[in-house]
């Protein structure tokens, strides 16, 4: 019992530890290039990468039993869904092309314009991966494989977490992407993400897979939530990226254009002794 007790104590320290420094490495390394771009960087940015990090960390903790059914749901919300959104709004690709010296920046942008990245980073590919990687989990014997396995559900949960920041990122990353499809795909991507998520919901619902049908609705509704959050950030960066609209029609002089009603007026001088008629009509 002695043991036991033990083994019960040093796991949820080592979780702890664990999830501390899930938070902790990923914010020094950005706060390191904040530093190392040497210009103002937007707080803003910051805080969501903070958040997101905040968010992912507590999905893994202790806190959230990977054996309860709502926990597991909770975990499965905030590591693939709401936690990506808060990472991608923290601009990372864009702080990292500022922070890099200017002789590397040409190889960071040509990994930028290579076309495995675009294939990639493409929406429908992020959400095969993001949404059918979760098909792949509950209608499968992958899921009881990683309650069974702790090294097989920490490959499950970087899976889901990696995909989940590449499709927030392929519909609404702030970061520069060469050849990014237009707002329209990506909404059509993100609508047909949004009902395969919430058919697997159903799914899980209606038969009772792995005993998650009362966690089925934390799934459905906060499936929602997250990909209205993503939604709100899609139309905000197209929002910003617009052109601004001219306020009126603006009709600007100039002096090789007079009106056209208006004579000309000649730039030829006459001649020395020759008297100038003054129109009575000018005078």
């Amino acid at each position: 019992m002695t043991h036991a007790g033990h083994a019960g104590t040093a796991v949820p320290v080592v979780g702890w530890l664990v999830t501390v420094l899930l938070v902790l490495v990923p914010a020094a390394a950005y706060a390191a290039l904040v530093r190392a771009r040497g210009r103002p960087w937007p707080p803003l940015r910051t805080a969501s990468t903070v958040a997101g990090l905040v968010l992912a960390a507590l999905a893994v903790s202790p806190l959230l039993g990977p054996h309860d059914p709502r926990g597991h749901m909770v975990q499965h919300l905030l590591l693939g869904m709401v936690a990506p959104v808060a990472l991608v709004l923290g601009a990372p690709g864009t702080l990292l092309l500022g922070a890099l010296p200017v002789a590397r920046r040409g190889v960071a942008r040509a990994v930028l314009r290579s076309r495995v990245l675009h294939v990639l980073t493409h929406p429908v590919t992020a959400a095969v991966l993001s949404v059918g990687g979760l098909h792949v989990l509950y209608l499968t014997p992958l899921h009881a494989l990683a309650a069974a396995d702790g090294t097989v559900r920490a490959l499950v949960d970087v899976h889901v977490l990696l995909s989940g920041v590449l499709f927030a990122w392929a519909v609404a990353g702030p970061d520069p992407a060469p050849r990014r499809p237009s707002v329209t795909t990506r909404a059509v991507v993100l609508v047909l993400a949004g009902g395969a998520h919430a058919h697997l919901a159903k799914l899980l619902h209606a038969h009772d897979l792995h005993g998650l049908r009362d966690a089925a609705p934390l799934m459905y509704y906060g499936g929602d939530l997250a990909e209205l959050l993503l939604a709100v950030a899609l139309f905000a960066s197209w929002y910003r990226a617009r052109p601004s609209p001219v306020s009126g029609p603006r009709r600007r002089a100039h002096p090789a254009s007079p009106h056209p009603d208006r004579p000309r007026r000649s730039r030829v001088l006459p001649p020395p002794g020759t008297a100038v008629q003054v129109d009575a009509g000018q005078a």
